[in-house]
């Protein structure tokens, strides 16, 4: 489970919807001046992100959240939106080289671009259809684990009881 902390900033029945602040590796890299990523983080700020989650815990707006989704979830997601696309249009580029262009007459640069862009439309479209089939999944939905409300509040302020 990939786990995030987040804040409720609006909330239905059975969803909520959290901002997340975005975070890079900077921190703890030794390049951290020098980097682009960190140049870049600087100038574009730590944006926040809202994403709609599965609430079972009935959270209230401002309350601070553990949000998660499963690894397995995000890797087939991530499969989905870049390899499939680009997997399509490198087939499709091939086909189109070495069918196509030697079946019609034609250059084979040619066809391969387009035979190569026609695959990249192909493969966006699977992931539209693939989008809109996993839209409804439980188990691709990032969904609020446990609510941390004391997490914030410094251990100098938190009364300890001793038996």
């Amino acid at each position: 489970m990939i786990e995030e902390t987040a804040v409720v900033s609006r909330v239905a029945e059975g969803v909520a919807w959290v901002q997340t602040q975005r975070k890079t590796a900077c921190g703890g890299c030794s390049l951290n001046k020098g980097c682009g990523v960190s140049v870049l983080e600087k100038m574009l700020g730590g944006r926040n992100s809202t994403l709609k989650v599965i609430d079972p815990l009935s959270a209230r707006v401002g309350d601070d959240v553990v949000i998660g989704i499963h690894e397995s979830a995000l890797v087939k997601g991530s499969v989905a939106v870049y390899i499939v696309p680009l997997l399509t249009m490198i087939l499709f580029a091939i086909f189109g080289s070495s069918v196509v262009a030697p079946w019609y007459g034609l250059s084979a640069e040619g066809s391969s671009i387009l035979m190569g862009l026609a695959g990249l439309a192909v493969g966006f479209g699977w992931v539209s259809v693939f989008s809109s089939r996993i839209k409804q999944d439980s188990h691709y939905q990032p969904v609020i684990l446990r609510k941390t409300g004391y997490a914030s509040v410094p251990e100098r302020y938190i009364p300890i009881t001793r038996i």
